[in-house]
């Protein structure tokens, strides 16, 4: 079983690779159970030696996804509104039904979906009047 703390499921395609520790996971295919999938990986043959990936975090390469807002990419950026006043820096992203949160340093919550564009170290925003009214 492989719980995917992302959305992209293309994460667990055919041929996709996943990295636990030093070693290179290939799924051979997959499907969903519930909340979580059920993956099966090149040359892990058999209950026994799938039991053996029991509990490992497992990692992937980077997308390269210019559209799509990265938490690493948000971290430590400055959040500037449509007036071009500076809000603060990010400093946590909070996953939200609905939108997740930005967090700037002041406590202030941001939904990411007031995101119209992002640079390097700066995030520009466009929010309704009052968000960052205390």
């Amino acid at each position: 079983m492989v719980r995917l703390t992302t959305n992209r499921l293309e994460r667990v395609d055919v041929a996709a690779e996943l990295f636990a520790e030093e070693r290179v996971l290939v799924v051979e295919r997959a499907r969903r159970h519930d909340d979580d999938h059920l993956v099966r990986f090149e040359g892990v043959a058999g209950r026994n030696a799938a039991e053996e990936l029991k509990g490992l975090e497992l990692s992937a390469d980077p997308i390269d996804d210019p559209d799509e807002l990265w938490v690493h990419d948000l971290i430590a950026s400055t959040v500037v509104d449509q007036s071009g006043v500076e809000r603060g820096q990010v400093v946590e992203v909070l996953a939200n039904p609905a939108s997740d949160l930005l967090v700037l340093e002041s406590g202030a919550l941001v939904p990411a979906r007031f995101v119209v564009s992002m640079a390097e170290g700066r995030i520009d925003v466009d929010v309704p009047d009052g968000l960052f009214d205390l």
